[in-house]
């Protein structure tokens, strides 16, 4: 009896310990690590790239179950170029509009895998009240406990194409190129 007692609590211990393992973690978006970059053709010249300072979100992982989410928000005004009078004039009415719409949201609807790595994330980005489907192909991502906080982290870099005059940002196209890459790196303490 004593047998299929102590059975019945590993069993149960077991079962635990392994829904532990695959219960979705939480991670917070930590901004002072955290760099969505956009980069555009200007006049034919060079490749311009300028980055957003202010993001904060959540990222959600179950990797043993393959599913996630990702919830970003990027402070519009946080635009930075280098120059100042360039930062106003990406905020103004014909670009970001930052007065009326001063905050950029990506929302995923799916997290795809490779294993237990994360490599696609599809979702929905609005930028100036218009939201359009947009699919982040992540380049590298790792989960780790945080060398300096000892806290688990996770890190990742992701990339997509989107066209500004989809987002009612098209002036100056074709001079100044439609096509933008998006890049943002990103690093997450759990909660």
């Amino acid at each position: 009896m004593k047998k299929l007692a102590l059975a019945a609590t590993l069993s149960t211990l077991s079962a635990f310990s392994v829904a532990a393992l695959a219960a979705p973690e939480t991670f917070n978006i930590d901004p002072a690590h955290t760099a969505p970059r956009f980069e555009y053709n200007h006049f034919g010249y060079s490749n311009q790239m300028h980055r957003f300072d202010r993001t904060s979100g959540k990222i959600v992982l179950d990797r043993a179950a393959h599913s996630g989410s990702v919830d970003v928000s990027i402070d519009a005004k946080s635009v930075n170029t280098g120059f100042a009078l360039l930062n106003g004039h990406i905020q103004g009415a014909d670009f970001f509009d930052t007065e009326k719409y001063p905050v950029i949201t990506f929302k995923s609807t799916a997290v795809k895998f490779d294993g237990d790595k994360p490599v696609a994330v599809e979702g929905n980005l609005t930028i100036k009240g218009v939201t359009k489907p947009v699919t982040l192909t992540v380049t590298s991502f790792n989960a780790m406990p945080h060398p300096m906080n000892k806290k688990d982290a996770i890190g990742a870099n992701a990339v997509a194409k989107i066209k500004r005059s989809d987002f009612n940002m098209g002036k100056n196209v074709p001079y100044v190129g439609d096509d933008v890459t998006l890049s943002i790196a990103v690093e997450a303490m759990k909660e």
